[in-house]
């Protein structure tokens, strides 16, 4: 078999495909989500801390000079960052959470009953008519 014939073996995989459309649908909603966190709840719990722009919040360490730039501690992205993490954390829980509950009851859903083979209708049919 050639190296070509392998990889192409391996790349049309269906867990390879799945996994490749997973990562590219989770590096967007994760933009959704970094969108979300900065421009709609970030703002309003800065402005009920006394109207404090997280992604400024900073804390140099040496300032700029004529030759180089300020060394700077940028704590307020971290905070928008764990905030991001958080949000994505929950939203994933909630989803997992609703996916193995749907799991459940298809697991307890009770099997409908299959229909007896033909040839054990008929031998059924035999004995009902030899004990009349």
């Amino acid at each position: 078999m050639s190296i070509v014939q392998e990889f192409k073996e391996f790349a049309v995989k269906g867990n390879v495909v799945d996994m490749a459309v997973g990562v590219i649908i989770g590096t967007a909603f994760g933009k959704i989500v970094s969108s979300f966190v900065t421009d709609v709840v970030m703002p309003p719990i800065g402005v009920l801390i006394g109207g404090v722009d997280f992604s400024k919040l900073a804390f140099t360490l040496l300032d700029a000079t004529a030759t180089a730039p300020a060394v700077v501690i940028s704590y307020g992205k971290f905070i928008q960052t764990v905030v991001d993490f958080t949000i994505i954390a929950a939203v994933i829980f909630m989803v997992i959470k609703g996916i193995n509950s749907l799991k459940k009851k298809a697991e307890a859903a009770p099997a409908t009953p299959a229909a007896p083979p033909a040839q054990e209708v008929l031998l059924t049919e035999i004995r009902d008519l030899l004990k009349k």
